[in-house]
């Protein structure tokens, strides 16, 4: 494509050549016409023609003679552009947009409703001076986020030379303008579905909430806005009114709004910390230790911890020595950073289960972000790990960073650096699912002794509630721990011969048992009498703990229910899968499938749904890493009780002891013999291999679940298209693996 500009630039008579198409070109092309049937330049019809076969359109032989094929190849990418498509002829911006890398057609892992809008803003706004053919890939991206803004910025009447998609005062004084709710229609309403779309799906915490494009703003969409309102921690009315257009638009939302968490480079004292709170703020972000300079005294100094404290503020800590430049991240200095952030947390005090956020603080690109920051956190989860997980990485960073290293190097939180809304990391994402603080605005708060220059945070409750003390020797399990201990007893008391069947049968009620959702059919119905009993004389039911490793939140009947089936069915070997497996990683294994079935049309590829939505943190899936976790702790204390320890010794030892800073190698290797072929030999017995009446009922169920009622059942998939799915099962647990491997 940067030749083919070139050479366009050449036959324009441009001689300064520039892999850019910029103003200049365009001018030229706008001065030399359309290009079209009887265009004398044979040689700029050789482009067009050598730029429709890049872009995947069938532009005729390469003759230089604008026929039909060539025709028909620009009417039909100008209609994937969502444009008129009736002259045949190529305009100078469609000359613009077939000289990208852009695409005009789904992209594996896009979205045919943003490919819709995609659609709409170009037609819709083509003709304006300052407005260029947007991309078509189903994919939400800073050109996309521009063009959406530059839509806006059209319809608030700003003129041509103020439109360029920035987030202004003009633009913010427009949104002011234009609230919108429900029972309105028009433009703004679609430009305000078409915000909440790009921000895609949101947990309202029983499910996912998403919306439409559309004109009208209709009861659903009220009902997103409510869910994307109590997401992003604003009022919730279910009104599209400033301060939730701003946070649709940029990273930052409205930098003037109220937030009770910030983060400073300024030791709190006393006076302070009395500011701090009669402003509102309540958690304080502080830093472990000082940057390799050593020249700011930024680190928390001695008895400012208790200032906070007493102030009736929490912290959550820092860890960041430079950051700043991308070829300082490397694994070994994540190591050495994770093992100086372990030692530094622990002289301060910090408890057990304390999240510790890493910093990013520039604009990582995709590939940068491969390349080192990936791997700078691999070296602080190894380091962490390598002293037994007391503490959990956090990480810093634009939006792209946080939701990257959270999926892919299983930081807990997000500590998001929303006011650099300019980053390309935050242009064209959304707010990460597991987002705790935001970062809006720089400002002072108090005077005299209390005046302190801050960032000011959004802090989102539910999530990390930063650190009240310090100097406690409890861990997060203990609660959980002790839970199991006690209703041990009360199988005991209660009588029965096996004490141990009976706390994981109620680990798993009431969600798995019964007829409905299949468990009668796989294990058995729990002991009603049992239930009963426990109910009126055991311990209070423990629903949720949080993982000692990585602080997610565990689903005690998941982990229950895993449990009890390896317990009492045991697993298949190399050659079958049994009622056992399915009871965890398989039955999961096989809503996957069905939820990659449903979603087709945008994953053409199995393996690549496996790699952007298989056991990750931060994207909702039906085989999230949470699930994931549940079926290998539930597989070993299974097969541990299977094999004579007592139940509470076997979740002692998986989840009190070190049993979780290995669970997922020890699986790899008990499970399926520690090859990636054994996975995929496992995976495909799951799906596809002859099984009994009722495990064959039960796959059918699960594939229906996530994949609707007329889903293909694995076995009629074409193996070139089915296999590579289990690849990707198969990748994605020898991923996980090799990093438990580099602790």
């Amino acid at each position: 494509m940067y030749s083919l500009t070139r050479a366009l630039q050449h036959e324009l008579g441009i001689t300064a050549l520039s892999d850019n198409f910029g103003p200049s070109t365009l001018s030229h092309l706008r001065a030399h016409g359309n290009i079209g049937p009887g265009e004398p330049n044979k040689n700029i019809v050789k482009i067009v023609q050598h730029a429709c076969f890049c872009k995947g359109y069938w532009g005729g032989p390469v003759d230089g003679e604008y026929h039909n094929n060539t025709r028909n190849a620009i009417v039909s990418m100008e209609v994937d552009a969502g444009l008129d498509g009736t002259t045949g002829a190529v305009r100078p911006k469609v000359f613009k947009a077939l000289l990208t890398m852009d695409a005009y057609v789904l992209l594996s892992g896009g979205s045919k409703k943003i490919r819709e809008i995609q659609q709409w803003l170009n037609g819709r706004y083509i003709n304006r001076e300052n407005f260029f053919v947007s991309p078509c890939d189903g994919h939400y991206s800073r050109g996309v986020q521009k063009a959406l803004m530059k839509g806006l910025q059209y319809e608030f009447g700003l003129s041509e030379s103020l439109v360029n998609g920035n987030f202004g005062p003009k633009t913010k004084a427009g949104l002011r303008a234009h609230p919108v709710a429900e029972g309105d229609s028009g433009v703004f309403v679609q430009l305000f579905s078409a915000a909440c779309v790009f921000n895609g799906t949101v947990d309202d915490g029983d499910g996912n909430a998403s919306t439409t494009f559309k004109e009208t703003f209709d009861a659903a969409l009220t009902e997103y806005v409510r869910v994307f309102q109590g997401f992003s921690v604003l009022d919730v009315n279910g009104v599209g009114d400033y301060n939730t257009w701003c946070q649709l638009l940029v990273s930052c939302g409205n930098p003037d709004r109220d937030g009770t968490a910030a983060d400073c480079v300024t030791t709190i004292t006393p006076a302070r910390a009395q500011a701090l709170y009669d402003a509102g703020y309540r958690v304080i972000g502080r830093y472990l230790d000082e940057p390799e300079d050593g020249r700011h005294n930024k680190e928390i100094q001695p008895g400012e911890l208790q200032n906070i404290f007493d102030g009736g503020l929490r912290v959550f800590p820092i860890s960041q020595y430079y950051g700043s430049e991308v070829t300082y991240f490397t694994y070994s200095r994540g190591y050495q950073h994770g093992l100086k952030a372990h030692e530094r947390a622990e002289h301060y005090g910090f408890n057990r289960g304390t999240v510790l956020y890493f910093a990013v603080d520039y604009d990582a690109t995709d590939a940068q972000i491969d390349q080192y920051i990936r791997p700078y956190f691999f070296g602080v989860q190894a380091a962490l790990s390598s002293n037994g997980k007391k503490y959990l990485a956090g990480v810093y960073g634009s939006r792209n960073v946080c939701s990257r290293i959270s999926d892919e190097a299983y930081a807990r939180y997000s500590f998001v650096s929303g006011m650099s809304y300019g980053f390309s990391g935050n242009l064209g994402f959304p707010l990460p699912a597991n987002w705790s603080f935001n970062q809006i605005q720089t400002l002072t708060i108090g005077s005299g002794s209390g005046e302190i220059n801050i960032d000011k945070n959004i802090h989102r409750p539910g999530t990390d509630p930063g650190v009240g003390s310090v100097g406690e020797k409890s861990s997060p399990v203990d609660a959980f721990l002790q839970y199991i201990q006690d209703l041990y007893d009360t199988a005991v008391s209660y009588g029965s011969d096996d004490p141990d069947l009976r706390v994981m049968e109620y680990l798993r009620y009431p969600k798995y048992n019964g007829v409905a959702s299949g468990w009668k059919l796989l294990i058995g119905n729990v002991d009603e009498a049992w239930i009963d009993y426990v109910e009126n004389n055991g311990p209070r039911k423990v629903k949720q703990f949080a993982d000692p490793s990585y602080g997610v939140t565990v689903n005690v009947d998941h982990f229950g229910a895993t449990a009890n089936a390896v317990y009492l069915k045991g697993v298949g070997g190399e050659d079958a899968a049994n009622e056992g497996d399915f009871g965890g990683w398989g039955g999961d294994l096989c809503t996957l499938y069905g939820e990659w079935y449903s979603n087709i049309e945008e994953y053409a590829s199995g393996y690549k749904f496996c790699m952007d939505r298989l056991a990750k943190i931060n994207t909702t899936s039906s085989f999230s890493f949470g699930d994931l976790i549940e079926d290998v702790d539930g597989y070993h204390v299974g097969m541990t009780v299977r094999g004579g320890t007592s139940v509470v010794k076997a979740i002692q030892d998986q989840l009190g002891g070190n049993g979780h800073l290995s669970r997922f190698k020890r699986f790899y290797e008990e499970r399926y013999g520690g090859s990636v072929e054994g996975v995929v030999q496992s995976a495909t017995n799951m799906l596809v291999r002859e099984v009994g009446v009722t495990l064959e009922q039960l796959r059918f169920a699960a594939y229906q679940k996530s994949g609707g009622w007329e889903v293909m059942i694995p076995r009629d998939m074409p193996p070139y298209k089915l296999n590579p799915f289990f690849e990707g099962y198969a990748d994605t647990i020898q991923q996980i693996v090799g990093k438990e491997d580099a602790r």
